[in-house]
């Protein structure tokens, strides 16, 4: 479970569970009712540092709310914590590798598993948003060396929303962290983010979003004030719960959460 925390903190302050000590990679898949179905399909990266995965706040009920959009969700257990060999500082590396295959997985299975193999889009929240963002921009190397014909297949995701995500800026500078770079070709962008985040200051996001808009790729931002981390999609009093609707209107207009051909 993970540990309670306060409201100057974050949001959802009671403990919810976890998963840690991972070392194989996994998809786990949420399909919306039939009828709601709209061959969209999100792979959802949960938080935690890159040393934890928020399992239940950031994954399980992130599907069930992108299922009530008629969106497929598909959490990724990507491999934490941190090895020796990653720095503490510094993003891990591992979880990169897992987040390409990953895409590169759903979309070589999509006509199987009945999804639109141009609408394989990414959510994450804290340390999972910022590796949804290394995806979307990283796209054009793969981080290992291919394994099979599944690595063949492309692993841009087709959409990317990131929120309260960390470690995309230098400390002390407006400018984006080391080894990310809006490439050409960067999918859409939706990011969320609260003001009041001490865990990943909100200036993460505008930095990100800074760089989106003077490469020329299309982006949303909301920040909201007196806002904290971990707000993830619970509803509640606070204005940051909104996020959920706002998004759900960005991915409307996106053309993504109409039926399409599959």
């Amino acid at each position: 479970m993970s540990p309670k925390l306060d409201r100057t903190q974050v949001e959802v302050t009671e403990p919810t569970r976890m998963l840690t000590d991972v070392s194989k990679p996994t998809l786990t898949i949420y399909r919306p009712a039939k009828e709601k179905d709209t061959g969209t399909a999100m792979l959802i990266c949960p938080g935690g540092g890159y040393w934890n995965l928020y399992w239940q706040l950031e994954g399980e009920e992130v599907a069930t709310w992108l299922n009530s959009l008629g969106v497929t969700g598909i959490i990724l257990k990507y491999r934490v914590p941190r090895r020796p060999d990653e720095l503490k500082t510094e993003p891990a590396h591992r979880p990169l590798q897992d987040a390409q295959r990953a895409v590169s997985l759903v979309r070589s299975k999509a006509r199987d598993w009945g999804l639109h193999p141009q609408r394989i889009g990414m959510v994450g929240f804290s340390a999972g948003g910022h590796l949804v963002i290394a995806t979307a921009t990283g796209f054009e190397k793969r981080t290992y060396a291919p394994q099979d014909e599944v690595d063949q297949v492309g692993c841009r995701p087709d959409f990317a929303v990131a929120v309260y995500p960390g470690y995309l800026k230098v400390k002390e500078k407006d400018e984006l962290a080391p080894g990310l770079h809006v490439a050409t070709g960067t999918p859409p962008v939706f990011l969320a983010h609260g003001g009041a985040d001490l865990i990943s200051p909100p200036e993460h996001s505008v930095v990100l979003y800074l760089a989106l808009r003077k490469a020329g790729v299309p982006a949303e931002l909301h920040v909201y004030s007196g806002a904290a981390h971990d707000f993830a999609v619970r509803p509640g009093d606070h204005p940051c719960t909104t996020w959920t609707r706002s998004c759900a209107d960005w991915l409307r207009r996106q053309g993504f959460l109409k039926p399409g051909p599959r």
